[in-house]
């Protein structure tokens, strides 16, 4: 069956069952959860605290966002009328490690966890894959594994170890992932200590959203995607509404260094956005093109991007094409993830 409907940003949230995949060389870099006396839940990995719960959406079951029960979130799905989650970490949208070790024993029992999920899940539940970036003498084989297991795309935040993506020592990430197929999914989030630390106690946005526009911006100043010609790259949970003025101010600097920039900047570099409903998308249309952006509903969060009925409420909004709803909902999401 050809999915109609694609979430491009749902959540699974890491239970101690996410770290049961560890070899038992592995169990001493485990993440493990404590509370404190009358205050939250946190994880505890290489000795720093990171809240537990958050961020969690009111209208999920824990079973359904933690993934106890594959079937009560299909069902769940049904609700939605959603056909295909595209599934992503909550954990790792922050800084969590700067060990080799510690990364590749949490990316791999974490890969792990999602792959089992996907076998359950019937061809409904896909999911993006953590690279252990510290560790590239795994990176393929950790890769290989992801996609023969149901991954559909490669997790990255704005910053990764204190670089920016355009940086050359991740290009052979980029080169592993032109192979198999895979996009690189550009989350909100960040993995440098010293953003995340800087901006401790503000909302999440500077911290979270920023650094992924950035991104956007700077793999263009920098001519990234045209080294790897058959990347698809995704720009999720940051909403759509800088896209006229990230392009905008491309066009500008363009201009100044007398480089052509083609009408559909994001086409040509196989770029999609995704999108919320409080998002204005016929101004957004405008630059960014009908075929390049996604929607998702931020399952199982409660943030500014969360919006559970994001899917089923495009189709009602009546400010956007059916047609172009439709290009939205599917097309785009089989397109960038490869479904």
């Amino acid at each position: 069956m050809t999915p109609r409907t694609i979430d491009a940003d749902a959540h699974v949230v890491e239970t101690p069952f996410t770290w049961e995949f560890m070899t038992e060389q592995e169990r001493a870099y485990a993440p493990f959860a404590v509370r404190q006396e009358g205050g939250p839940e946190y994880w505890v990995v290489d000795n720093r605290l990171h809240v537990k719960n958050n961020n969690i959406g009111p209208n999920t079951s824990a079973d359904q966002r933690e993934m106890r029960d594959v079937e009560a979130r299909i069902k769940h799905m049904d609700e939605l009328e959603v056909d295909v989650q595209v599934l992503y970490t909550t954990l790792m949208l922050r800084p969590c490690t700067q060990s080799r070790a510690t990364e590749l024993a949490m990316c791999r029992s974490y890969n792990r966890w999602l792959a089992e999920i996907w076998k359950k899940g019937r061809g409904r539940l896909r999911w993006v894959c953590m690279p252990p970036l510290l560790s590239m003498d795994a990176l393929r084989d950790e890769m290989e594994f992801a996609k023969d297991n149901g991954a559909c795309g490669i997790f990255m935040r704005g910053v990764e170890h204190e670089k920016r993506l355009s940086d050359p020592d991740l290009f052979p990430l980029y080169e592993i992932a032109t192979e198999l197929d895979l996009p690189i999914c550009v989350h909100a989030g960040t993995n440098s200590t010293a953003i995340h630390d800087l901006y401790e106690g503000e909302t999440g946005f500077s911290r979270f959203k920023l650094p992924v526009v950035g991104t956007f911006h700077s793999l263009l100043m920098d001519g990234t995607p045209a080294l790897f010609p058959k990347i698809r790259w995704g720009f999720v949970e940051v909403s759509a509404q800088w896209v006229p003025y990230a392009l905008n101010d491309l066009r500008l600097r363009f201009q100044k260094m007398g480089r052509p920039i083609p009408d559909n900047i994001m086409a040509e570099n196989r770029m999609y956005v995704a999108c919320q409903t409080t998002d204005d998308l016929p101004v957004i249309l405008k630059d960014a093109g009908e075929d390049n952006l996604v929607i998702g509903t931020d399952y199982g969060h409660n943030d500014t991007s969360s919006q559970i009925e994001a899917l089923r409420l495009l189709r009602t909004d009546g400010s956007v094409p059916s047609a172009v709803v439709d290009k939205i909902l599917g097309d785009n999401a089989r397109a960038l993830y490869g479904l």
